[in-house]
């Protein structure tokens, strides 16, 4: 077993010889082989014991702590990669206005073309004219991000397309039961928008491990600007995937009514201000439950072993494989100005 997610609130995880248990109120409620184990993911409030903690650091287990709304919290930091030279040619180049320029226009030109490319094949499946007129205005957008003289212009443009693009999600849901008034965070105040952050979250890790593994500085982007704690490499890198991976998943799920309401639990708007943590957990705004969580993380990961087409490597490749390639291209093309990186596009 690759991954595994432990999603069960008040638990900890003991280790007992080559296996992990999850224990809840004294008993084990899961147990599972350590051997293999390359990505662990906490979501909630879990413990971990020293003999755990001992195991994820000798064995490089990559361990990462979300809520349960998949807000990010902490990630087990070991040491840093090797690759000394590649991190230099991250800050030379990055530190060049018009090069990290270049970078996030072709981040968001991958982004901008793949919601156009969705709208569109949504447009004919859903005989949806309107969504076709959204989808053009998206594609002309896209010209004009590829020609953005500053940042500044680049990341309007940008925000602007995505005002377009979830002005015309509710389009793309299926079940009435499911409404969306536009998208917010920080935190999601509906279970669509807790589900898309939930996504976003997921696959923004997919990504800042594959830019670990390589050996760049995930702090250090193009399109996102720098904040203290922000992996802002990964940021620009996952934006090629939202639509393709994460909105696509989201509404499966929605569509075949493999989520419903019933399955989140749904409070309100939050209050301007919290006395301390505990009343942050009691009173946010919508929250899945255990048994929807773990449907969501069931067909996430089915959902990343199937294959695709990976037109530079010429063959099939899995999702996650996907990512990992092209932040390998993405690292050779910091290094080689020859090397040309172009975002993943999801051609239909």
């Amino acid at each position: 077993m690759e991954s595994m997610y432990v999603l069960e609130p008040g638990s900890y995880l003991r280790r007992s010889g080559d296996a992990l248990r999850l224990v809840k109120d004294g008993r084990t409620i899961e147990e599972i082989p350590a051997g293999g184990l390359k990505r662990l993911m906490l979501v909630g409030y879990v413990s971990l014991t020293g003999a755990v903690m001992d195991f994820l650091i000798k064995n490089r287990v990559e361990t990462v702590f979300v809520t349960p709304t998949g807000k990010f919290r902490a990630r087990l930091v070991l040491d840093e990669h090797r690759h000394v030279a590649i991190r230099k040619a991250q800050y030379f180049r990055l530190s060049d206005p018009a090069f990290a320029l270049g970078v996030a226009s072709k981040v968001v030109c991958g982004k901008i073309r793949n919601m156009y490319h969705f709208l569109m094949l949504r447009c004919r499946q859903y005989q949806n004219n309107d969504l076709g007129v959204t989808a053009a205005r998206l594609k002309s957008l896209a010209v004009l991000a590829a020609d953005a003289n500053s940042l500044d212009r680049l990341r309007g443009l940008e925000g602007f397309a995505a005002k377009l693009y979830f002005g015309a999600f509710p389009s793309l849901i299926r079940n009435q039961r499911f409404p969306f008034n536009g998208r917010n965070r920080r935190p999601p105040l509906d279970p669509v928008n807790a589900m898309l952050s939930f996504a976003y979250t997921l696959i923004t890790n997919e990504v800042l491990s594959a830019v670990k593994t390589v050996g760049l500085d995930p702090y250090l982007g193009a399109l996102h600007e720098i904040d203290y704690g922000r992996p802002s490499l990964a940021c620009d890198l996952v934006e090629e995937y939202r639509t393709f991976m994460a909105d696509r998943l989201v509404l499966g799920l929605i569509n075949r009514q493999a989520v419903m309401p019933e399955d989140f639990i749904c409070r309100g708007k939050p209050p301007a201000e919290f006395a301390d943590d505990d009343e942050m957990k009691q009173r946010r705004p919508v929250e899945m439950k255990p048994a929807v969580c773990k449907t969501f993380i069931v067909a996430y990961e089915q959902m990343m072993a199937r294959s695709i087409s990976d037109a530079a490597a010429g063959r099939q490749v899995k999702y996650r494989y996907l990512i990992l390639n092209q932040v390998q291209r993405f690292a050779r093309f910091l290094e080689n100005s020859g090397d040309a990186y172009e975002p993943f596009s999801w051609e239909i």
